[in-house]
């Protein structure tokens, strides 16, 4: 697995402190900024533990299926779906211990690297700062929707990528790249599509300005 790098680490650090700002928020102030950050990093190290709770208790249950399929199953058919229960649970398990392995690299950097916090508090304040135009700028890209419509976790990964492209001065391809990989991580199984697509509408708006 490469390491990620710097901005991507922010990136992530700011969509997670975006998820705690309430739906109408006051303009943020330049003490709340870096607060907000570390609230998503404490929010990340309970995540870890969550996570690794879960794995555990899958675990657990892939146990007791492989047991119960010795010693309970009425036929081979019967120990064969035990079985087959008991593998899902396992594979479950490791998709999650997967997932919190890659916790601590990202709170490490958090609070270790300066470029990422800094970065991470960056974006914020554009959003903060910038919502309404940002908002204007996805709204009409989407095609009968509304931005007040969308799932939070895209809409906040949506826009990051437009706040970067119209404010700080990252190229679109990037920006678009960034985002879709954000949505692969946080998104639902078709929200990287979604957002590559609204993305796409974004970038061709700006070129007929």
């Amino acid at each position: 697995m490469q390491p990620r790098k710097p901005r991507q680490i922010a990136r992530e650090l700011a969509l997670l402190s975006l998820s705690q700002l309430p739906a109408n928020p006051k303009k943020l102030t330049e003490e709340q900024l870096p607060k907000l950050v570390l609230a998503a990093v404490r929010t990340l190290r309970s995540e870890v533990q969550d996570t690794l709770d879960n794995a555990a208790a899958e675990l657990q249950r892939s146990n007791d299926r492989l047991l119960s399929s010795e010693v309970r199953a009425a036929d081979l058919n019967s120990a064969r779906v035990m079985v087959k229960e008991a593998i899902a649970s396992t594979q479950t398990a490791i998709n999650q211990l997967g997932a919190a392995i890659e916790f601590p690299e990202l709170i490490q950097l958090a609070n270790q690297d300066k470029e990422v916090s800094r970065y991470a508090v960056e974006i914020v304040r554009t959003i903060d700062e910038e919502r309404n135009n940002i908002d204007q700028q996805i709204s009409t890209a989407l095609v009968d929707w509304q931005v007040t419509r969308l799932a939070q976790i895209d809409r906040d990964i949506l826009r990051i990528a437009v706040a970067e492209m119209m404010f700080l001065d990252v190229p679109n391809k990037v920006a678009i790249d960034e985002a879709v990989e954000l949505a692969k991580r946080y998104s639902g199984e078709e929200g990287h599509r979604f957002i590559n697509g609204v993305l796409r509408r974004v970038t061709e708006q700006k070129q007929t300005v």
